[in-house]
């Protein structure tokens, strides 16, 4: 199960990095993509924050080890959100404008 649920954070996470990438691919901004993008970085820390709960303490991984409180553990989500909200707004207020102004001076 351990390996299992490294496996599925990890695989989430490059689908999030990917479908953030293709958010930007094509003629127009792919909305749909990007609130996947976001879903799935959201379901990488619930499973990091799994793996904490299940497997710290038990010296099978140093970084998981030090989420041995409860405290520490509410900042791996702490940490997604803080993440996600930094991401969203570069994408925002940076990449959008940019791809507006660049598109707008293509045509």
């Amino acid at each position: 199960m351990f390996y299992f649920l490294i496996l599925i954070a990890v695989l989430l996470f490059v689908a999030h990095v990917v479908l953030l990438i293709a958010s930007f691919v094509g003629p127009k901004f792919g909305s749909s993509r990007y609130f996947y993008s976001h879903l799935t970085l959201w379901l990488t820390g619930i499973t990091v924050c799994i793996l904490a709960v299940l497997y710290s303490g038990e010296h099978r991984s140093g970084f998981l080890d030090y989420f041995n409180t409860p405290s520490r553990v509410v900042m791996i989500i702490v940490f997604t959100f803080a993440l996600s909200l930094v991401a969203h707004g570069i994408v925002k207020f940076i990449v959008l404008p940019l791809v507006k102004k660049n598109r707008v001076g293509v045509h």
